[in-house]
C-alpha cells in the first residue's frame, strides 16, 4: 500500500493491531486505512509509541505533548512558546519523558498528577527508556545522562565522553547503553562499570540503531549497507568486527529497524528504496524499489510479517514480507 502525504513523514510505528501510524511535518497523525488526527498545530518533531501500544505519543513545535489515537487528539502536556523535539515511553513503566531544551519531564500514564522535571546543561537530542523503563537516558553534549524517572532531587549518572550525543539506545538487557554521535562514529557504554566502547569506521553519520535478535545483534545506519555489530557476551562488541549487509555503493542506508526477538532487519535508502533482510540468510528482500526521496522514518512489526516506511517528500508505504 502507498500514501503521498504531501508532508516529511517524521516517524512511523505500528501499533497494538498491527497498523502502521505515520506522524508528519503538517502535525498530523495518520493511520492505516483510517482518517487523519490533526495532533498540532505546527509540526511534529518527535514521536514513538504510546506505552498502551494504542496511538502515538507526538511533540510538537507548538510545545503540545499530544496522544493520538483513532479516536482523537489528547494533549498530555503544554510547553508555550517552545518545542517538544524529543520523546520516549515505556509499556514496563508506563512512563512518558518528553525534552524540550535543556530540561527533560516525566509522566506517568496511571496518574495524571505525577510529574517530574530534570534540568541538564546543554540541550538534549534524545531520550531512552531502559528495557525496565526506571531508568532513563538523556544524550546531549558531552554523553548521556541517566535518571532514576520516579525520583526527585537527585544526581544523574553522567556517562561522559566528549562530544555532541544525537540519539541513544539501551541493549535489551540493559547491560550496555549506545549512543550515536555528531561525528560519522557510534559510542557505547556497558553501564555496569561505564566501560567506554568506541565504534568508528562509517563513512557517514549513524543516526539510526536498532537491536534485534534478544539483543545479540545491533543494526545502524551510517554506510552503503546495514552495519551489524555483535552484542553477544559480557563486553559485546568489544574486540570484535562488525559486518555490513546490502552493501550498494550507489546509496547510504539512512534508517534501519529490527525485530527485537528475531533476526529481521529493514533498511531505508538514501534514494528512497527499502529492503528487509533475514540476517540468517543474508537474502535481501526489495519491499521499495523505486526511487525517490530519502527515506525518514522506517518501523517492521515484531513477528516480521510488515514493513512500513515514510520518506521526505510525504511519500509512505506499508508492504508484507514476502517469505
Amino acid at each position: 500500500m502507498q500514501y503521498a502525504f504531501d508532508a516529511y513523514v517524521t516517524a512511523v510505528s505500528f501499533d497494538k493491531a498491527g497498523r502502521a501510524v505515520f506522524a508528519l511535518g503538517d502535525g498530523t497523525v495518520r493511520f492505516e486505512g483510517a482518517d487523519a488526527v490533526t495532533a498540532h498545530d505546527g509540526a511534529v518533531l518527535a514521536a514513538c509509541a504510546h506505552p498502551s501500544g494504542e496511538g502515538l505519543i507526538t511533540g510538537g513545535d507548538d510545545g503540545r505533548l499530544v496522544w493520538s489515537r483513532g479516536s482523537g487528539a489528547t494533549e498530555i502536556a503544554n510547553l508555550p512558546g517552545k518545542w517538544i523535539d524529543a520523546v520516549a515511553a515505556s509499556a514496563a513503566s508506563g512512563l512518558i519523558a518528553f525534552a524540550s531544551g535543556r530540561e527533560v519531564q516525566v509522566r506517568d500514564t496511571a496518574d495524571a498528577a505525577f510529574s517530574r522535571s530534570f534540568a541538564h546543561e546543554k540541550s538534549v537530542a534524545d531520550l531512552a527508556f531502559e528495557p525496565k523503563g526506571r531508568r532513563l537516558a538523556a544524550a546531549t553534549y558531552g554523553g548521556v545522562w541517566l535518571w532514576y524517572a520516579r525520583i526527585e532531587g537527585q544526581k544523574p549518572a553522567k556517562l561522559a565522553w566528549a562530544g555532541s550525543h544525537v540519539a541513544c539506545a539501551w541493549s535489551p538487557d540493559g547491560k550496555f547503553l549506545l549512543s550515536a554521535m555528531q561525528e560519522n562514529q557510534l559510542h557505547g557504554w556497558r553501564v555496569a562499570d561505564e566501560k567506554n566502547m568506541r565504534m568508528g569506521g562509517y563513512p557517514a553519520k549513524p543516526r539510526s540503531l536498532a537491536f534485534l535478535n534478544k539483543g545479540s545483534l545491533l543494526a545502524t545506519s551510517g554506510a552503503n549497507g546495514v552495519v551489524v555489530w555483535p552484542f553477544a557476551g559480557a563486553t559485546g562488541p568489544m574486540g570484535k568486527q562488525a559486518a555490513e549487509v546490502g552493501y550498494d555503493e550507489a546509496a547510504m542506508v539512512v534508517a534501519v529497524a529490527g525485530t527485537p526477538a528475531l533476526n529481521w532487519v529493514a533498511a531505508g535508502l538514501d534514494d528512497g528504496r527499502v529492503w528487509a533482510c533475514d540476517l540468517a540468510g543474508q537474502k535481501i528482500t526489495p519491499l521499495k524499489a523505486e526511487k525517490g526521496s530519502p527515506v525518514t522514518a522506517l518501523a517492521i512489526t515484531p513477528d516480521a510479517r510488515c514493513v512500513a516506511w515514510g520518506c521526505e517528500d510525504g511519500a509512505a508505504g506499508v508492504a508484507e514480507i514476502e517469505r
